[in-house]
């Protein structure tokens, strides 16, 4: 009699259903350590094994290319752990997801987009003008707006 031995990853066909982190790290393309740092902010979720290992479910794979792309275009980790809180654990997120998601992030990467074009068409100006001004400068201070909010350290979050 053959029996064939079923680990907790497995299914009889061979398909793992857990991931390890070592296999998870792999197959996304990331180190270990940023999977566990992607666990610890609550990007993703592992389940621990009868040995105490931590298992994977396979959507985390999704979970990451996600987390990936949506960092590679400047969006900050809290505002992709607060998109993926939106859905259902265990679940890979869907192209709608995605559509749903990027179109929040839309805004602020427009914003963003148009302060860097803003700043690349005039940096040659204000660092050949030479001033190093915080009343007049373009980039540190607009219109000198800060003058508004009276004297003293401003922090400029523009």
């Amino acid at each position: 009699m053959n029996e064939k031995i079923m680990h907790a990853t497995s299914t009889p066909c061979g398909k793992h259903t857990t991931l390890s982190v070592g296999q998870v790290a792999k197959r996304s393309g990331i180190a270990v350590s940023a999977v566990h740092f992607y666990e610890q902010k609550g990007l993703i979720q592992s389940r621990r094994n009868a040995g105490n290992q931590r298992r994977y479910h396979r959507d985390v794979l999704r979970r990451i290319a996600v987390i990936k792309t949506a960092q590679q275009v400047g969006v900050p980790l809290a505002e992709i752990a607060h998109a993926l809180s939106s859905l259902p654990d265990n679940k890979a997120p869907t192209i709608d997801d995605w559509g749903r998601m990027s179109k929040v992030w839309l805004d602020d990467l427009n914003h963003r987009i148009n302060t860097l074009i803003a700043l690349r068409d005039n940096l040659n100006n204000c660092i050949g003008c030479g001033c190093l001004s915080l009343q007049h400068c373009w980039l540190r201070n607009p219109g000198d707006a800060l003058s508004k909010q009276g004297s003293g350290a401003r922090l400029i979050d523009s």
